[in-house]
């Protein structure tokens, strides 16, 4: 059985940023492939919330590398 996956408000806000930038960096094709590397891997973690690396910034987390330049936190809450 899959975790549920609740994004926080935090996580969007600073995602809907970078997307900003990445398409005014690198154009629409590229925020187009960052967000579809974010779904595969929110996916992945659903079913293997393990997978990520303890964190040492913040207590209590996990995070994995999404890109060369974004790391994306996470904990997980119950069962």
């Amino acid at each position: 059985m899959a975790y549920q996956i609740i994004l926080k408000r935090r996580f969007i806000n600073k995602l809907k940023k970078t997307l900003r930038y990445v398409e005014e960096k690198c154009g629409k094709q590229v925020a187009d492939q960052l967000i579809a590397q974010l779904d595969v891997r929110l996916d992945t973690l659903a079913n293997q919330p393990l997978i990520g690396i303890s964190s040492e910034k913040i207590e209590g987390a996990k995070s994995f590398l999404l890109t060369k330049h974004n790391r994306v936190y996470y904990r997980i809450e119950g069962k």
